[in-house]
């Protein structure tokens, strides 16, 4: 792992600032708008500390700290204030196999077998591309019970790569390759220990000798709680309205690919202004990075994923963007391509409380109206007697006395009893709900799928279920 030391933070932000193009600033009071919108969402959110980045032509145009970067040491966040990526990081590896694929070492169609010759048959028709687009129908690793004391991945427990390798091919399948398209971190696990493989180098030592030097990123690097690193923002999780520090993990959990980095909205700037060039990769590559993978009947994934980016119109406006989480830290990159502006938003808050793709969003509105979200309006509910299920069963989960039987056995098998102990901590924190609004209202054959928006005093919360013939919940997720 390279040992890689910040520079002086000063001294890098103003030499950043002295070669700032001032033609691509905005108006003084778009900047008065967007902090005092920003010190508003923290509050509301009860962030401790937040660093925001915007970039217009690949160049800074607002580095700004917000905030507590250490609650214990009453330290302020700063533009070189150091937050960790969560899966923003997952870019970086898939740059990096996009580079091996440039050289001919990795092919996007190589059956995954090229590379781990032992693996399971359940994952055979398994293709690079696969991994890198969350098609491969991988099971989580990540999981409440596998990273539990007694799980195959307790967070806690340290392994070798070719350990956690061995426990990755002991997990059962979700779906058959290229059927469906679900998010699972095992994918860019396993294109880490491909990047080392392939190269010979642990993929953070790749990524440091082939992206994070060459671009001058000296903040950004793996994750190590041993090494000093001057200006480390701390993380934060909210439990039962409280602030805690993050939960510590072991260094094999802080070293993998899906998303274990240190990086600033500093460094960011000089990754997004990369990204308008061939510097890293050929245009053609970042095209297909940044093109919707489809699924084997030819119709594009639900997410609009492509290669560690999702992508997405707001307002007819093109925006290719990716959020993290990880151990009290949240982020997000979102990229308006055609517009030439890029909001990079870091907080050293939980992903269950912090909303750093909202923030991002709504920064990028106050810069650029055009840009600004719609609001999302609720539709007609002829089926109050579906909402006022969703509303009993929102009580039961935060009273902790949610009624099995009114689930499926395959979606009660995944949600009890983890699963909803950690949803019914969370609703009670939000207190009571204020209104139930219909989004969005289908079918997906024979279940019937709805789409909530639940109002809390300090939260608006999504919930998408489906339900079957006989009202038995199929499908339950919150955003």
């Amino acid at each position: 792992m390279s040992k890689l030391l910040v520079k002086s933070g000063a001294l890098l932000f103003c030499a950043v600032l002295l070669a700032m193009d001032t033609s691509s600033s905005f108006p003084a009071d778009d900047d008065a708008k967007v902090d005092g919108y920003v010190r508003g969402e923290m509050q509301r959110e009860r962030i401790p500390g937040l660093a925001l980045g915007v970039y217009r032509d690949g160049k800074i145009v607002k580095a700004e700290g917000y905030g507590i970067a250490n609650l214990e040491w009453d330290v302020p966040v700063k533009a070189d204030t150091i937050f960790q990526s969560g899966s923003v990081g997952k870019q970086f590896a898939a740059t990096a196999v996009m580079m091996l694929v440039e050289e001919r070492k990795v092919g996007l169609d190589d059956p995954i077998q090229k590379y781990f010759p032992d693996a399971p048959e359940t994952w055979n028709g398994i293709k690079i591309r696969n991994l890198l687009s969350h098609t491969s129908g991988l099971g989580e690793y990540e999981n409440g019970p596998r990273t539990k004391p007694d799980g195959l991945f307790y967070l806690r427990l340290d392994m070798t790569e070719d350990e956690l390798y061995k426990r990755i091919a002991a997990m059962p399948m979700d779906f058959k390759p290229g059927e469906d398209w679900s998010y699972r971190n095992t994918n860019y696990v396993l294109l880490g220990i491909l990047i080392h493989r392939v190269t010979g180098k642990f993929y953070g030592d790749y990524l440091q000798e082939r992206i994070f030097k060459p671009l001058g990123m000296t903040s950004t690097r793996i994750i190590s709680d041993r090494d000093i690193i001057p200006h480390r923002a701390a993380g934060y999780e909210l439990v039962k309205g409280e602030l805690k520090n993050q939960e510590w993990v072991s260094p094999t959990f802080n070293s993998t690919a899906d998303g274990t980095l240190y990086f600033t909205v500093l460094d960011l700037e000089k990754w997004d202004s990369a990204l308008y060039t061939e510097r890293l990769l050929k245009r053609s590559s970042l095209d297909q990075m940044w093109t919707v993978m489809k699924l084997n009947n030819g119709q594009p994934n639900k997410a609009n994923y492509g290669f560690a980016w999702e992508i997405k119109q707001i307002n007819e406006h093109r925006v290719i963007e990716h959020g993290g989480a990880w151990q009290g830290f949240t982020c997000d990159i979102s990229r308006y391509v055609d517009d030439k502006l890029t909001v990079v938003v870091l907080t050293n808050l939980d992903a269950g409380h912090a909303q750093p793709g909202k923030i991002a969003h709504t920064v990028a509105g106050l810069y650029v109206p055009a840009l600004m979200p719609a609001e999302i309006k609720p539709i007609e509910d002829k089926e109050p007697q579906t909402a006022m299920l969703v509303r009993n069963l929102l009580q039961e989960i935060a009273a902790g006395k949610a009624d099995q039987d009114r689930f499926t056995p395959e979606l009660r098998a995944k949600l009890f009893p983890e699963a909803i102990e950690r949803i019914s901590d969370y609703l009670k924190e939000l207190g009571p709900l204020k209104s139930l609004d219909l989004i969005k209202r289908g079918e997906e054959g024979e279940r019937r799928s709805y789409q909530y928006r639940a109002n809390y005093e300090t939260m608006e919360l999504f919930l998408s279920l489906q339900l079957t013939k006989d009202n038995k919940i199929a499908a339950l997720d919150f955003s």
